[in-house]
């Protein structure tokens, strides 16, 4: 089924896109919603004078999610997340999380025009900011421990103590021998004096 799209749809497409969709995605969700309207001739005809005459509207949407894309230029995100031992994260990090700290760092964008997979383990990651249809930012983000440097200081300290635990194992085996054969004799002792 051909239909055009009366709004972006992140995914499928850009307003006033023509798009090809499954019937039953089109009738039943984009045209009752009101998102998407039957590309017959008669509306691809009233589409093109429409985009004639937004042409000059269109060109400055476009320069204003440009000047948007390069506000975003060198702009990195490190968040910090609950993690557990394994490095699994307590949750996910998602592109609301990302909106929130573009929020902090004084860039308002909505988390909808956001893309990524929510992201469950530390490392390194990309978002995909999509201000137009030609227009997109990338903004690495880094997903680190909440206590990095306790889990650092916690896997020298287990580390240290490996290293120290044997030769205190080796010890104290010796030393709970003996007085294992010490008690024995001494509890032989006590039946046989009643």
């Amino acid at each position: 089924m051909e239909l055009i799209l009366k709004e972006d749809i992140i995914g499928l497409g850009f307003k006033n896109d023509i798009v090809n969709v499954k019937s039953g995605y089109g009738r039943n969700y984009l045209i009752p919603q009101g998102k998407a309207v039957i590309a017959s001739e008669s509306a691809k005809k009233v589409l093109a004078e429409n985009l004639k005459q937004q042409a000059h509207k269109l060109a400055a949407q476009k320069a204003a999610a440009e000047e948007r894309g390069k506000a975003l230029e060198g702009v990195a995100l490190t968040i910090a997340a609950k993690v557990s031992a394994t490095g699994q994260l307590y949750g996910s990090v998602n592109t609301a999380t990302v909106a929130e700290e573009l929020k902090k760092l004084g860039h308002d964008i909505d988390r909808k025009i956001i893309t990524m997979k929510d992201i469950k383990k530390l490392g390194e990651y990309v978002a995909l900011v999509h201000f137009h249809k030609e227009v997109t930012a990338e903004i690495p983000v880094t997903v680190i421990a909440e206590n990095a440097e306790e889990l650092a200081a916690e896997k020298a300290a287990e580390a240290a103590a490996k290293k120290a635990a044997p030769a205190v194992e080796e010890v104290a085996p010796a030393e709970e021998e003996a007085p294992a054969e010490e008690e024995a004799p001494a509890e032989e002792e006590a039946p046989a004096a009643e």
